[in-house]
């Protein structure tokens, strides 16, 4: 029984999906860690929930309920391959592939506490394994680690959801075909992957705070489990310090939330929004981890962006902020991460630093880039700075081709209006 299909009954089922959302990830490491395979895993667990369901509503709910999930569900995989003994002989090849993967594997301290990791690295390592197409890495993520449904992942994807169980099943092939361990990387392996696993984090929480296509400007339920997934990752590898800035850059953007559309969903730009709306207790927290991402060593991309986005946070109102420290750190973004839209970025405080001709030189600079052409805060940015220029004509075109290609109606909408101001 899928997790999809779930029924509804009353009160337990409100504790168990509170229980499934909070400790499923947790849950399904345990038991791919014990059976090696993630299909079986998936099945149990959601055989478990089903058991939930039926028992907890007399008996109520258990005082460790996660526990009570994870006996069930093993009790089930056992009952499974005793019935199942060639399933059980494959799985068999395959837990003798991963011990012995992990005996050959040097002993990772992973956590800096000089114990072994929490299982949910093992399947953040194995969802985000490079083996695995970009987009499959982000689904399975959003499937089995932030535990959203199948139909939920196509509708962050924007396609069919046949389609996107299609996708899930293929990365679930070819981790059983390639036969990747589930492990947490050595010490000489995990700067090389560390960086795929926090993309992928970072691109959940993007689709959800700027939804590429539909009726809204967010997903809030997407930019809160990439907050949730980005949590877990800093609490696992406490000693990463791009953990604590990709938390770090989450916690200080998502603050805005509340402030960033209108009543009626339309996007509300930084300068317009009332900042007495942001999030005050996310900041601090978000600024923390700041300081931590930047301590010790050269800093990285998420620190970087990190402190950028506290130096907003931080500002009373756009006339007061840091701009000339903005542009700085801007330019060690630049060199650490060469991008268009991090130059897109960068002009735009420079506009604000020195006025808007000199941030508009900087982005018609950009104008060759074909990256550029489908990105609509590229045309946005061109056509504020042309109307703060007095070139109305110009900004209207910037403002045409930035509505060509915006994703959500909210965009449009305020797109519609700057043209017709």
């Amino acid at each position: 029984m899928a997790d999809e299909d779930l029924p509804a009954v009353g009160g337990a089922a409100e504790a168990v999906e509170a229980v499934f959302r909070e400790e499923r990830g947790l849950l399904l490491a345990s038991l791919v860690r014990r059976f090696g395979d993630l299909d079986l895993a998936e099945e149990v667990t959601s055989e478990a929930i089903e058991a939930a369901l039926r028992h907890w509503p007399a008996g109520g709910v258990p005082a460790r309920p996660g526990a009570w999930l994870l006996t069930t569900a093993r009790r089930k995989a056992v009952d499974r391959l005793q019935r199942d003994q060639a399933y059980a002989a494959r799985l068999a090849v395959l837990r003798t592939d991963a011990e012995r993967d992990e005996a050959l594997a040097p002993a990772a301290d992973a956590t800096g506490a000089g114990e072994l990791p929490d299982e949910r690295l093992q399947l953040f390592f194995t969802c985000t394994h490079p083996a695995l197409a970009a987009e499959d890495r982000t689904a399975l993520t959003l499937r089995c680690l932030a535990g959203l449904t199948t139909p939920e992942v196509a509708r962050a994807f924007l396609v069919p959801t046949a389609t996107m169980a299609q996708r899930i099943v293929r990365a679930k092939k070819k981790i059983r075909e390639a036969r990747i361990p589930f492990r947490v990387p050595g010490p000489d392996e995990l700067p090389e992957r560390l960086p795929g696993v926090l993309q992928v984090v970072y691109s959940v929480f993007t689709e959800g705070y700027a939804a590429s296509s539909g009726p809204r400007l967010q997903r809030l339920d997407l930019a809160e489990e990439a907050v949730r997934l980005a949590r877990i990752l800093r609490r696992l590898l406490p000693a990463e310090r791009e953990t604590a800035g990709l938390l770090a850059l989450l916690l200080l953007v998502h603050a805005r939330r509340d402030a960033r559309t209108g009543p009626e969903g339309e996007p509300v730009l930084l300068e317009e929004q009332d900042r007495g709306r942001w999030d005050r207790a996310m900041i601090e927290e978000g600024r923390d981890l700041v300081v931590q991402a930047l301590t010790g060593g050269p800093a990285g991309p998420y620190g970087v962006q990190a402190a950028i986005a506290a130096l907003h946070d931080e500002a009373a109102d756009v006339e007061s902020t840091d701009w000339v420290q903005i542009v700085a750190l801007y330019d060690v973004l630049l060199a650490l991460t060469p991008s268009p839209v991090v130059a897109v970025n960068r002009a735009v405080a420079v506009a604000m630093r020195d006025g808007p001709g000199a941030g508009l030189a900087l982005l018609d600079a950009l104008a060759g880039e074909p990256r550029l052409r489908a990105y609509p805060p590229y045309a946005v940015a061109r056509g504020d700075l042309l109307t703060r220029l007095g070139r109305k004509g110009e900004a209207a075109v910037a403002y045409r081709e930035a509505l060509e290609a915006a994703g959500t109606e909210p965009e449009r909408v305020a797109l519609r209006r700057k043209l017709g101001e």
